[in-house]
């Protein structure tokens, strides 16, 4: 049933021509009307980004590498020693 009053719609709105689908002064008044629903522009607040003499906070260097020291050459240790100064103290009561 839906199909068949789609179809009529269809036949019809082809008989009337496209430029009838659509209420172009209606569009229109709605348009101009949603256009006083805009908020109102604010002014800048502080320095204006464009004024080339606007004082801006200077920009600081800082290396991304820093704390980096190299480590080489770096002389081999005995492992022995080095694993049992990071190894867990045995507890004194076991």
């Amino acid at each position: 049933m839906l199909t068949l009053s789609g179809a009529k719609f269809a036949a019809e709105s082809s008989a009337r021509g496209r430029h009838s689908l659509f209420n172009w002064p209606f569009l229109a008044a709605v348009a101009l009307a949603l256009s006083g629903c805009m908020p109102a522009t604010t002014p800048i607040v502080g320095a204006d980004p464009a004024d080339p003499a606007a004082k801006a906070a200077r920009a600081g260097y800082r290396s991304t590498i820093a704390p980096y020291a190299s480590l080489r050459p770096a002389t081999p240790a005995p492992w022995r020693e080095r694993n049992d100064a990071t190894a867990p103290q045995p507890k004194p009561d076991q």
